[in-house]
């Protein structure tokens, strides 16, 4: 909730994207890495462990193994015991609403009741043409995706669904077996346009995810959006929870954790180069969307999040091959957040 003290803490898995392996690595060796990170990481005592839902790599699209996030996640729900599996997010176009709750409802069940669904609007334009996907405007996508999360609540919770919007429509659907979740899994919304997405959160979300480029101050403005939006739909602003993705960076050797950063900037810079995008901002796409420094530093940057609001962290780090990372961030970052 946005009001409530517990904070919990996700990693987001290499699937693929910026997975920093050889390139002759084999597909079934990135896969036991990913079984491998999965395991570590549950048995750190994470909350959750997220997926991205993507086909291939980005920014750069390369020839390499990216793992689709529902069989990804169903695969883990076999192999660990206790801990969340969230998607960050599930992008609404890339299955039909009524195959989406039919899909959610078997890997809530399959994990016995650890389902967080995520679900946002889809930015990925490359991807969808790549996979035959009409890429309609914004507004069309935000309006199929307020359809797509109907739907799927209507088939986990009803004996038998009928829905008729302006872009879905089914008819006496059957959904069984039903998510063992009640009354519902938690439905995590991302994306933070204020007009239309924020809107949506306020309507179906329990949870809104602050994307990984929204800063301190921009975060603050748009919970102020969706508090106002909450109170014109009658709605409670406390009973959202608040999420946040960023990517973390930690280490006890600042040298290196700057010179992985200078790296990471001139790599973003060529790409964009590259696609004659716009020039980035150093402090704005690359300290500015992640969590560096020492543990302590890592820790006092997420404080300020939580003073927003923020009871969920998913991070994602780079060098998740490494156990050391992992173990700062369970063993001297996550504490240092929760004694605040």
């Amino acid at each position: 909730m946005a009001g409530n003290t517990d904070v919990s803490f996700g990693i987001l898995l290499p699937q693929g994207w910026r997975l920093d392996l050889p390139a002759e690595s084999s597909s079934g060796e990135q896969w036991r890495i990913l079984v491998d990170a999965a395991k570590k990481i549950e048995s750190l005592g994470f909350g959750g462990l997220w997926v991205y839902d993507h086909f291939h790599t980005f920014p750069i699209k390369e020839e390499r193994s990216v793992f689709e996030a529902w069989t990804t996640l169903t695969a883990l729900a076999g192999l660990t015991k206790t801990i969340r599996l969230g998607q960050l997010v599930t992008c609404y176009a890339y299955r039909s609403p009524a195959i989406l709750a039919k899909m959610s409802s078997c890997l809530d069940v399959i994990s016995n009741g650890r389902l967080e669904f995520g679900i946002g609007a889809g930015w990925y334009e490359d991807e969808f043409s790549a996979y035959g996907l009409p890429y309609p405007k914004a507004a069309v996508r935000i309006a199929q995706l307020r359809e797509t999360v109907q739907i799927v609540k209507n088939m986990w919770t009803e004996h038998e669904t009928t829905f008729s919007g302006k872009y879905y429509k089914i008819r006496n659907t059957l959904n069984y077996p039903k998510p063992i979740q009640k009354p519902h899994p938690p439905i995590t919304i991302g994306g933070g346009g204020e007009k239309l997405t924020l809107r949506v959160v306020a309507e179906h979300g329990d949870r809104w995810n602050i994307d990984l480029g929204c800063g301190l101050g921009q975060s603050k403005h748009k919970l102020s959006v969706l508090r106002d939006h909450c109170k014109s739909a009658g709605r409670d602003f406390d009973e959202i929870e608040i999420s946040i993705h960023r990517d973390i960076m930690v280490g006890e050797d600042k040298k290196k954790i700057e010179l992985a950063l200078g790296k990471e900037y001139e790599m973003l810079c060529s790409w964009y180069r590259e696609h004659n995008r716009l020039p980035i901002d150093y402090e704005t796409f690359v300290r500015g969307r992640k969590f560096h420094g020492s543990p302590v530093q890592c820790a006092e940057q997420m404080k300020e999040f939580v003073k927003l609001g923020v009871s969920h962290f998913v991070m994602y780090v780079r060098d998740l091959l490494e156990t050391r990372p992992l173990r700062l961030i369970a063993e001297e970052v996550i504490p240092a957040v929760i004694r605040r």
